[in-house]
Order: C-alpha cells, then sequence, then structure tokens
C-alpha cells in the first residue's frame, strides 16, 4: 500500500523497539519538544485487543479482530503528563496499559489481517511539520522511508524493574519475576512472529537506554535529527 503523495512530504522519526525501553516516554517528549504530531502505533493494537475483549471477540477469531481494528472508534486527547486515550466515548488510557491489555495485543498485531487493517490508519497520521511514530515495525514495515529510525532498547531485567516501579507507583502490586516472564516471553513471541518481526530496519540507528537518562535520550534523538538536516538544532 503505497503512501500518498502530500503527507510523505513530512519528515518522519521511527522509534521502535521492545516494551519497556521507553519509546513511548521518549517519543511523547521529542514530539513535544519539536511540536510533532505523534503516533502510539502500540495502542492501537492495545484498543484493538480491549475492543475485542468488550465485545466478546475471541483473540483466534482473526477476521472478527481484523473487522473491529478497521472500526475503531478511538480519540486521542493530547495532554500532560500524557496522552488520553478515548475508546468508544470512554477514558481507557489506564485501561489500556495493564499487563493483561498488552499481552492480548501482542497476540493480536501477529495476526496480518489486523495489522493490514490499521495500516493505512498508521500511516494517515504522517502530516507536516512531522512525525513521532513510535511502536514495533514503524521502521520496517509502516515508514520504510522515514529519514531518521532508531531502534530503542534496554536489557529485560532493566526494562522489567522500569515497568515494576510504574506499577508501584501507579498503586499496582506485582512481582518483579512475573514481569520478567512475561517480557521475556513477549519478546520471543514478537521476534518470532511470521509477519513484521521485531527486528531494527536494516538502516536503523540502535539505542540501548539501559544507562541512559530520559534527557539523554531525547537530546541523542534531537541532535540526530538536525544532524540530517530534519529540524533545526535545538
Amino acid at each position: 500500500m503505497s503512501q500518498s503523495a502530500t503527507p510523505a512530504a513530512a519528515p518522519v522519526l521511527t522509534i521502535d523497539g521492545p516494551g519497556g525501553a521507553g519509546k513511548g516516554t521518549i517519543s511523547r517528549l521529542v514530539a513535544e519538544r519539536l511540536g510533532w504530531h505523534l503516533l502510539d502505533s502500540g495502542a492501537l493494537y492495545r484498543l484493538t485487543a480491549l475492543a475485542a475483549a468488550r465485545h466478546a471477540t475471541p483473540l483466534d477469531d482473526e477476521a472478527g479482530l481484523a473487522e473491529r481494528a478497521a472500526n475503531l472508534d478511538v480519540v486521542f486527547v493530547a495532554e500532560k503528563p500524557t496522552t488520553a486515550v478515548l475508546l468508544e466515548g470512554d477514558d481507557v488510557s489506564a485501561a489500556i496499559r495493564t499487563e493483561q491489555v498488552g499481552d492480548a495485543a501482542s497476540q493480536v498485531a501477529a495476526l496480518p489481517a489486523v495489522r493490514q487493517a490499521l495500516l493505512q490508519r498508521q500511516r494517515d497520521f504522517r502530516q507536516p511539520p512531522g512525525l513521532v511514530a513510535d511502536g514495533r515495525d514503524m521502521g520496517t514495515v509502516v515508514f520504510t522511508d522515514a529519514p531518521l529510525k532508531i531502534f530503542l532498547t534496554a536489557s529485560a531485567e532493566e526494562r522489567a524493574h522500569r515497568r515494576h516501579l510504574q506499577l508501584q507507583e501507579a498503586g499496582v502490586d506485582a512481582s518483579l519475576s512475573s514481569l520478567l516472564e512475561e517480557i521475556q516471553a513477549r519478546d520471543a513471541r514478537d521476534m518470532q512472529r511470521s509477519v513484521a518481526p521485531l527486528k531494527p530496519a536494516q538502516d536503523a540507528i540502535t539505542l540501548d537506554t539501559t544507562r541512559l537518562t530520559i534527557p539523554e535520550v531525547v537530546d541523542r534523538l534531537t541532535e540526530l535529527l538536525a544532524q540530517r538536516g530534519l529540524v533545526s538544532a535545538i
């Protein structure tokens, strides 16, 4: 499916990588700094999984899930420090971030019909002055012509630790060892799936955030964009 000429004129920064690498936070902060649009592609798969649960669509019903994906009633509302996500008029910002929905989303994302249903919807986010696209196949499938592609990663242990802290701050009791097992299982499933497996694009820059702070990563990405002439030096 080709990308239309007008939106394609807008630059795209793709940020792919496994769950817990910091993609969401980094993408939002870079988009906010530059005044660019933001696409949280993972939210679309999570929303499809949540919609499926709401409407009793089984996770092995590929046709039914694709129909849900193609007709998602979704609105993104930019707010600090996060983005509010509305599904069918309800604020589901917290609901789609649970481990249960995340696991279901990983299963949904492995289905070719669902990925195809969401492909054009993702590309429609590409508008001037630019787009920061956060996901797992932004650089390899959705925006293959993006002028800057980043593969953001961190050790599984570090990602589990970060998730554990997030849940603790939200008042949710979770087992660190269980979180690590879930992350490792999701990584394996995402990397081994036949359709759009999780991997860096051939022309992507891999950035390990295990020992980097969030501001350091945001500064680095802004520098890379400036080096390519996509933004003015900030």
